[in-house]
């Protein structure tokens, strides 16, 4: 059971994290252009997306041997958990700006407003294609995910439903702010998942080389704590330095003494 709930919470918060930026999307192409042909590109790309993970999935999980599957499902996990973990970092540390939905939603918007007017009648294929292209480029990450959990703890399920009710949840707000969801955490959110997809990625891994972790999957708690401690200890070095460049900066531009 407790597995099953480590599943839908990890699937459930990765997949938040994409589906807050595929809203943004979606909300500047409808309330910019049509709904219409706005909800047939998202549709279209629910489609697809769910195609590929019960394809995929299936597939993964019947055919490629459970170690094997672990070790190359580990050794993805870390890596992409590293790269959402090191943006993490970056942005809480002041190194690089943090994400920002309006200012995304801004943006989408005037650039939609530079395209081709809305037809009177019939389809749009403009709204259709932007949202389209959004929800599936954002939806392949949650759908490599969930593929990824679900074929290596075998719970494809559970992971698809953490996903699924992330959407749902996602959705519903969206739709009573009408607005991009400025106010969700996500670089907080981001820092998690980060930590989340490393974590599960270099426990996996190690079980595909062999390796019996001391109290079995108690152990993941030890690795969450130990990649805690060392993104707190690499966001002082990165502010750190930051501070120190700036200081030097603001001497070696300042008047000499006399």
């Amino acid at each position: 059971m407790p597995l099953v709930l480590v599943t839908v919470v990890s699937t459930f918060l990765a997949s938040a994290v994409e589906c807050v930026e595929a809203l943004t999307i979606v909300l500047a192409v409808g309330l910019t252009r049509q709904w219409r042909s706005t909800l047939l590109g998202v549709a279209a790309a629910a489609v697809v997306l769910a195609g590929l993970v019960v394809v995929f999935g299936a597939a993964i999980a019947t055919f490629v041997p459970i170690d094997l599957l672990r070790l190359i499902v580990g050794a993805f996990l870390v890596i992409y958990g590293l790269q959402w973990l090191t943006k993490a970092i970056l942005r809480a540390s002041g190194a690089r700006a943090k994400h920002d939905e309006s200012a995304i939603y801004a943006a989408e918007i005037v650039a939609l407003q530079a395209e081709a007017p809305v037809p009177a009648t019939g389809m749009d294929w403009v709204s259709f294609t932007v949202a389209f292209k959004g929800v599936l480029l954002e939806g392949l990450e949650v759908a490599f995910i969930v593929v990824s959990f679900g074929a290596s703890a075998g719970m494809l399920g559970p992971a698809a439903l953490g996903a699924a009710a992330a959407a749902v949840v996602v959705t519903v707000v969206g739709v009573a702010v009408r607005g991009p969801l400025a106010r969700v955490p996500e670089n907080g959110l981001k820092f998690l998942v980060g930590l989340m997809l490393t974590t599960f990625g270099t426990f996996w891994s190690a079980e595909g080389l062999g390796v019996d972790w001391p109290g079995d999957d108690l152990a993941i708690v030890g690795l969450i704590v130990l990649y805690v401690a060392l993104a707190m200890v690499a966001v002082r070095f990165v502010a750190v330095r930051i501070e120190s460049h700036h200081v030097h900066a603001a001497a070696s531009t300042s008047p000499a003494a006399d």
